[in-house]
C-alpha cells in the first residue's frame, strides 16, 4: 500500500502536466475547428463540420496536403537509408577517435538553429551568387533557379532537410550497431561471410528494434517540419510557400492561415487533419516495425 502511495505521488503531477499541456490542447484545437474562430471578432459562429468540408474543395490545402506526404516519404526514406550506411560506415573504424569525430561533424547540423540554418542554405540556393550554381558553372552547366522554380523547390529543401536532421539518426543507429554483441558478426566471419553479407544478414536483422524506434520519430518530426519552408520559399514582397504552392505544406498553411488572416477555426481544422495523418501514419508504423525478440 505504501509502495502505491509513493508510485501515485510521482506519477500524478507527470499525469497533470501530460493533461494540461498535451491532452487539452487538442481537445480545445479541435473544439475551435468547430467555430468561426476570429480572436478579433467579438462573436464566433458555431459552423459544426463546414470547416472540414471546406478543406475538401481548397486547392492550397489539396496540394500542401500532396507535398507534405511526398516530402516525409523521400525525406525520411533517405535520412533512414543514409544515417545507417553511414553509421555502420563509422562502426568499421579502428580508431575510437576518428569515430567520435565522424558522429561529432554529422551531428553539428542538428545542433545549429534550423532557422539559422535555413538562412544560410537560401543563401547558398541564390541564383547569381549562390554556392550551388557556381559548382554547376565550374563544371560547365547551366545554374538553376532553386527556390523560384516549382520543379527545383521541393527537391531543394528535401536536401537541406536531410543535411540538417540525418545527424540524430546516425547516432542513434551508430549506438545500435555498437550495442550488437561482436560474437555474432565474429561468428559469421568464420562462416565466411563478407562484409556486405554480415551487414544484411547480422547487422541490420539485429537493428529491427532500433529501426523501429527511428521510423516513427523521424517520420512524425519530419511531418511537423516548418522553418526551411517558411525561410527558403518565402522572396521579398511575397508569402511563403513557392511558384504555384509547390512549396507549401500543411504547417506552413496552418500559419497563413491561423496568423496571416486569422482564421483560426479553419487552421485548426488543417491542425486536426494533420494531427490524424500523423497519429495513422505512426501507428501503421509502429505496427509494421514490430519487433518481438531480444539477443
Amino acid at each position: 500500500m505504501k509502495n502505491n502511495r509513493f508510485v501515485y505521488t510521482i506519477l500524478t503531477p507527470v499525469f497533470i502536466c501530460l493533461l494540461v499541456f498535451k491532452v487539452l490542447p487538442i481537445l480545445i484545437g479541435f473544439g475551435i475547428s468547430l467555430f468561426d474562430y476570429n480572436p478579433l471578432m467579438e462573436e464566433n459562429t458555431f459552423v459544426g463540420f463546414d470547416n472540414f468540408k471546406a478543406l475538401l474543395g481548397d486547392e492550397v490545402f489539396l496540394a500542401s496536403l500532396k507535398n507534405t506526404v511526398v516530402f516525409v516519404v523521400v525525406t525520411v526514406t533517405l535520412n533512414v537509408t543514409f544515417s545507417l550506411l553511414i553509421a555502420q560506415f563509422i562502426s568499421m573504424m579502428r580508431s575510437n577517435k576518428m569515430r567520435s569525430l565522424m558522429r561529432a561533424i554529422f551531428f553539428m547540423p542538428v545542433v545549429a538553429p534550423l532557422a539559422a540554418s535555413s538562412m544560410v542554405w537560401k543563401s547558398m540556393y541564390a541564383n547569381k551568387y549562390g554556392l550551388f550554381n557556381n559548382i554547376l558553372n565550374f563544371f560547365g552547366l547551366p545554374g538553376q533557379n532553386w527556390l523560384g522554380d516549382k520543379n527545383w523547390v521541393m527537391p531543394a529543401i528535401i536536401l537541406f532537410s536531410i543535411w540538417a536532421d540525418i545527424g540524430y539518426n546516425i547516432i542513434i543507429f551508430s549506438a545500435g550497431i555498437d550495442g550488437i554483441p561482436g560474437e555474432f558478426t565474429e561468428a559469421a566471419a568464420i562462416d565466411g561471410a563478407g562484409p556486405f553479407r554480415r551487414f544484411f544478414s547480422v547487422t541490420l536483422p539485429l537493428l529491427a528494434r532500433t529501426t523501429a524506434f527511428i521510423i516513427p520519430m523521424t517520420l512524425i518530426s519530419h511531418f511537423q517540419m516548418f522553418a526551411q519552408f517558411e525561410i527558403m520559399t518565402r522572396s521579398a514582397g511575397s508569402t511563403a510557400g513557392g511558384p504555384n504552392n509547390s512549396g507549401m505544406v500543411l504547417t506552413l498553411e496552418i500559419y497563413k492561415e491561423a496568423f496571416k488572416y486569422k482564421n483560426m477555426g479553419y487552421a485548426s481544422a488543417i491542425a486536426v487533419v494533420l494531427f490524424a495523418v500523423i497519429m495513422i501514419v505512426t501507428v501503421v508504423s509502429r505496427r509494421t516495425n514490430r519487433v518481438d525478440w531480444e539477443y
